[in-house]
């Protein structure tokens, strides 16, 4: 992680229908989930406004292994998505973090939080990818 203690991370839930978004803040401790995005609609302008925004020194990309780790097709998309991701951000660094379970974590967090099930559609994707963030933060700590 870098020194400087204004630099955030970037974190990205990537799904079939949507893509949750979170970020650090700037002491790079803790993960806020800020966004969900339909996939059908322009995602990619979203992202770019979060990248001039927060100007992340880091985009992380969840990426979706099987239980026993290894990778799907959910997994080559994954990469096919940030291969294209670097090459539109070419000053961007851009990283992938395991993301199983985080779905079915933010699940259970949003059911004990008797938050309603219209709601947790909206929010979910979200939660995750402040889960991704937070456990590849916690990862970093000393």
């Amino acid at each position: 992680m870098p020194s400087r203690s204004d630099r955030r991370v970037l974190a990205l839930d990537v799904g079939s229908a949507r893509v949750g978004a979170a970020v650090s803040d700037p002491l790079c401790l803790f993960a806020q989930g800020i966004a969900v995005w339909r996939v059908d609609e322009d995602w990619r302008a979203s992202l770019r406004e979060c990248l001039a925004r927060y100007d992340p020194y880091l985009v992380l990309v969840g990426m979706p292994r099987r239980t026993d780790g290894s990778f799907g097709p959910e997994a080559e998309a994954v990469e096919g998505l940030v291969a294209d991701l670097r090459a539109e951000h070419p000053t961007r660094r851009f990283e992938t973090w395991d993301e199983r379970y985080t779905t079915v974590m933010a699940e259970r967090a949003l059911l004990e939080g008797d938050v309603s099930r219209a709601k947790r559609r909206q929010r979910i994707d979200r939660v995750a990818a402040a889960l991704i963030l937070q456990s590849w933060l916690d990862s970093k700590k000393d």
